[in-house]
């Protein structure tokens, strides 16, 4: 299928043609119908299938940003420096730390059968192990070999519970009034006699 660009995206990309080819791909799952729409046109080289099972592993990299966001940085919307290699070094320690906590998730959930590290709750299992890395310089280096078999043995409480279908449809909400509208006064009847 053919799109047509908009002037205003040419405006801001003048590279950008006036028809760009993209590709519609349809796929049912748990009986709903799923749609793909994709610039990776040649069949033989992206085959349908991997593209939409591939966009299933794209969202579940969305949760992890939203996860960095939300449990790592605490809700906080922007980052705490100011120049730019003050942002750079931030930046690279929440990846690193989001990574550090997913590895060690994924040990956690080694220990459970039948379970995988996406099925542990991000946040709960931060919290806990942040908590108990921070304590690990106050015990002996003889004891430290226990405590991390421990977080291991504490992975089932972090278990989600299956995750459920959800349906959002999308619907037009009215637009916020600048100012409060005012109710109409109910009036008594009045009889002149």
């Amino acid at each position: 299928m053919r799109l047509n660009t908009s002037p205003q995206a040419r405006k801001k990309w003048p590279q950008l043609p006036d028809t760009l080819e993209a590709r519609l791909l349809t796929r049912t799952i748990n009986g709903k119908e799923r749609q793909v729409l994709t610039s990776m046109v040649d069949p033989m080289r992206f085959p349908g299938a991997d593209i939409v099972e591939l966009y299933g592993h794209r969202w579940e990299i969305e949760l992890g940003y939203r996860e960095m966001k939300h449990s790592l940085q605490q809700h906080r919307l922007t980052l705490r420096s100011k120049k730019a290699a003050g942002i750079r070094q931030e930046l690279w320690g929440v990846l690193l730390a989001y990574n550090l906590l997913r590895s060690q998730m994924v040990k956690m959930a080694a220990s459970l059968k039948g379970y995988t590290a996406s099925q542990l709750s991000f946040h709960m299992a931060s919290v806990y192990l942040i908590h108990e890395l921070s304590c690990m310089p106050y015990v002996s280096p003889g004891n430290i070999p226990g405590r991390v078999a421990e977080l291991e043995k504490q992975a089932g409480q972090f278990v989600l519970p299956a995750r459920r279908e959800r349906s959002y449809p999308r619907c037009v909400k009215p637009r916020p009034q600048k100012y409060g509208v005012k109710k109409p006064i109910k009036t008594m009847p009045v009889r002149l006699n």
